[in-house]
């Protein structure tokens, strides 16, 4: 499950971002290049680095 600070990776294009809000079933988040977007959890995935902790 995805929680506010965790690292994602969008699923279509592999950019990395840090998730900054959840509401419902979308996160805010801000991508490496410091934009900032909405999108559906569903395209998105936890950082492999971070699973392994």
């Amino acid at each position: 499950m995805i929680q506010v600070g965790d690292m994602v990776v969008f699923l279509k294009d592999g950019v990395s971002g840090i998730v900054i809000r959840i509401e419902e079933d979308r996160c805010h988040v801000m991508w490496e290049d410091e934009f900032v977007s909405w999108e559906k959890t569903e395209w998105l995935e936890l950082e492999k680095k971070q699973k392994q902790e």
